[in-house]
């Protein structure tokens, strides 16, 4: 048979999990967790974070309150040395630890599922990248400008489409002020797999783009300097670039990775 809650306080118990919820949320909250913000999708992945640590919060403080709740509650007492009472379960409780994280995962999905499809709007005038990774490096397609490069310059405010080759290992694209991380995936011998994403970033400066899988010995020092600058500075920048070759994205994708 189940022990009897009789004399549960609960509303002491419900009281502690929010007081406790509240103090931890106050203090995960503080530190500026991803930092500069650079992009119209850095605030919404930012408020996402932040839901995810309150909800986070809330379900640490539920098992930590009834866990010593029940330490406290059915202690063993002094010299008691007798085997503990024989227990078959409790319906209820079972029925509330089912549901409750049920809905929370439901919640966290729905909400994480709204943030991504706001932030992968597609405007009608993006502007069109190949991005390439190969051991160690990067380089940058422009098929509306019609140049290459080892530096990726955009235009502050006007969104961008990036799609994803890698010619020999996996890579991985990340921007942290943007907050897309993407990976670069090798396909079949002949083929490398399609990943396109868009950002549009919004605050004029210079970045880094880092590649965050582990590529080889030359991991550490796979990066590319990424610069968001007006129109008028990105088409001086497009004239002293290297014109790009016609069969270069054939040419991509007909490397085999290695």
């Amino acid at each position: 048979m189940a022990p009897r809650m009789k004399g549960l306080p609960l509303a002491r118990i419900f009281a502690a999990i929010v007081v406790l919820t509240v103090v931890m949320s106050f203090i995960m909250l503080i530190p500026n967790w991803d930092g500069e913000q650079a992009s119209t999708a850095a605030p919404k992945i930012d408020e996402l974070l932040d839901v995810m640590i309150v909800l986070s919060s809330f379900v640490f403080s539920i098992v930590m309150v009834m866990l010593t709740y029940a330490l406290w509650r059915w202690r063993a007492k002094p010299g008691d040395e007798g085997d503990g009472e024989p227990i078959h379960g409790n319906t209820r409780l079972e029925i509330a630890w089912t549901t409750i994280p049920t809905v929370i995962v439901l919640f966290a999905a729905a909400y994480s599922w709204t943030v991504l499809d706001k932030i992968e709007t597609e405007d009608a005038d993006r502007m069109p990248i190949t991005a390439i990774g190969q051991q160690y490096e990067w380089h940058f397609d422009y098929p509306d400008q019609g140049v290459t490069s080892e530096e990726l310059h955009v235009v502050t405010d006007q969104q961008i489409e990036v799609s994803m080759r890698a010619l020999d290992v996996l890579h991985s694209f990340w921007v942290p002020e943007w907050r897309i991380k993407r990976d670069a995936v090798p396909g079949a011998p002949g083929a490398s797999i399609d990943d396109d994403f868009v950002v549009t970033p919004d605050k004029a400066g210079a970045f880094s783009l880092i590649c965050t899988e582990l590529c080889g010995i030359g991991h550490a020092t796979m990066r590319a300097p990424v610069v968001v600058e007006s129109q008028a500075e990105f088409n001086k920048w497009v004239r002293t670039q290297d014109p790009l070759p016609k069969d270069s994205a054939a040419a991509a994708s007909e490397v085999a990775p290695q």
